[in-house]
């Protein structure tokens, strides 16, 4: 029987599998003389060239069109180009679908550039395109290198709910979960969820930190790797309604393990990446331009290398405010005041001019933070970190929990949230409470980051985004 494999295989073992016959499938990508043909079938960035039979008929020539997908049988031998070092010199040929014409002319599949927003507008083919499958193709390396860091680790991967009571960070808008007929609502000010399904009212998680809290604290050392929803109508380059978010939580973790767990969690997928993904990051680096001009010289390879180089600048929000208050060098639209939310503008200066290397900022005021961060001594900081990357901005936001049941009764009540809805969450500190600490990263963002795609919706499969809910 003759064995199928994939073009990345044939390709990265080229020597191997000469003069042997085998079985490859996938799109034409190019048809040239009617007599070569390139292949992919999604494995890799780069195609098998194939050179098609002499005796095919003239009207099943017609149908061998770029987009085609087809079947092929053939015999693997050293190329005379130089574009390729092995080729398939096919003996025969079955085309699974054809191509409509009329269609294809208007498609992204076109051998041709387009803009990022036109092929946003055809999502379902944008996995065709070089650079999509290529983002993609690094996407799951990302995703695989978390799962990998955390099992090397020690962690216990959990799946915490996507509908909940609850509002985790206690601020922004949440999709609600309902079955009753929203045409049919007797009395709108005051609804009766006890007809509704769940008998209460119920939302899209914003995030499973409180769940991964409450795991933690019997395994030790847990992650969340999942969706999570804002109803926040933010139509920035960095922000989706539907997302992808990482939490680890850890018992028995003070701040400055937590904030050595982060440096050392990015520092090992940047490195997974480099490693394994350095084809699809040459080709970005080749192309990106065409859709970043404003990216820099530096090519992304090197962006990731440089990161590795020592450790992340640690600074405490105190030190931040005084470092923006002081310079001259750039006029802020936002004043720097101390407890002040940092904006974005605050954040890349940091970043980018100033220490021109990722910076974590800890201690945080309470007032501008979530009720579940440990208060300081102070009684005005809490035990809050952040992580900054060039570029992109925060792309891990955590802290040390506060474990203590008294100190967070009274920081739920001071930020008005239903302390009846958390008595579950309260309940955990009433059974062995310990110190205990957590993230949560941007799963896109980093994609976002390590790709230098402008836009966060140029690397998720399907977007949803305010006013966008296609495919």
């Amino acid at each position: 029987m003759i064995k199928k494999y994939s073009i990345k295989k044939l390709l990265d073992n080229g020597k191997f599998f000469l003069k042997k016959k085998v079985v490859v499938e996938g799109w034409i990508r190019s048809v040239r003389h009617s007599i070569f043909i390139t292949l992919n079938d999604g494995s890799s960035i780069r195609n098998l060239q194939i050179i098609l039979p002499k005796n095919l008929e003239k009207n099943f020539k017609k149908k061998i069109n770029i987009g085609a997908s087809v079947r092929i049988i053939g015999i693997i031998k050293e190329s005379i180009g130089k574009q390729q070092l092995i080729e398939l010199k096919s003996s025969y040929i079955n085309i699974y679908g054809t191509v409509d014409k009329e269609k294809f002319q208007k498609s992204i599949l076109q051998p041709k550039t387009h803009s990022l927003e036109k092929i946003r507008k055809q999502a379902h083919l944008r996995f065709r395109t070089n650079f999509f499958s290529c983002i993609l193709r690094i996407r799951h390396y990302i995703a695989i290198s978390i799962h990998k860091y955390f099992h090397k680790n020690g962690f216990f991967y959990i799946h915490t709910p996507i509908i909940t009571t609850s509002n985790t960070e206690g601020s922004g808008d949440m999709f609600q979960v309902t079955t009753m007929d929203l045409k049919n609502i007797p009395n709108q000010k005051n609804i009766n969820y006890s007809k509704d399904f769940f008998k209460c009212k119920t939302y899209l998680s914003v995030s499973g930190q409180l769940e991964a809290e409450a795991a933690s604290l019997s395994l030790g050392k847990v992650y969340t790797f999942g969706p999570v929803f804002r109803a926040e109508n933010s139509n920035t380059s960095r922000h989706l309604s539907e997302f992808w978010m990482i939490e680890p939580e850890m018992a028995f973790y003070h701040l400055e393990e937590n904030m050595n767990l982060a440096e050392n969690f990015l520092k090992f997928i940047i490195q997974y990446i480099i490693d394994h993904c350095r084809e699809d990051l040459f080709f970005l680096k080749e192309n990106i331009k065409k859709w970043n001009p404003k990216i820099h010289n530096t090519s992304i390879l090197e962006k990731l290398e440089f990161l590795l180089k020592k450790p992340f600048q640690r600074i405490s929000y105190t030190e931040a405010i005084n470092i923006l208050q002081k310079t001259n060098k750039k006029k802020f639209i936002n004043p720097i005041i101390w407890g002040m939310d940092l904006q974005s503008e605050h954040e890349q200066f940091l970043v980018n001019h100033y220490f021109k290397y990722p910076v974590i900022i800890f201690d945080y005021p309470s007032c501008i933070k979530a009720f579940y961060m440990r208060m300081n001594s102070d009684g005005k900081t809490v035990r809050a970190m952040d992580v900054l990357f060039p570029e992109i901005g925060e792309i891990i936001g955590g802290s040390q929990r506060e474990e203590r049941y008294d100190f967070l009764l009274k920081r739920i009540k001071e930020t008005n949230l239903d302390d009846k809805l958390l008595w579950w969450y309260l309940d955990t500190r009433r059974f062995g409470t310990v110190p205990h600490s957590g993230f949560g990263l941007g799963f896109d963002r980093l994609v976002q980051f390590i790709t230098g795609m402008k836009n966060i919706r140029d690397v998720i499969p399907f977007p949803r985004t305010p006013n966008h809910a296609e495919f």
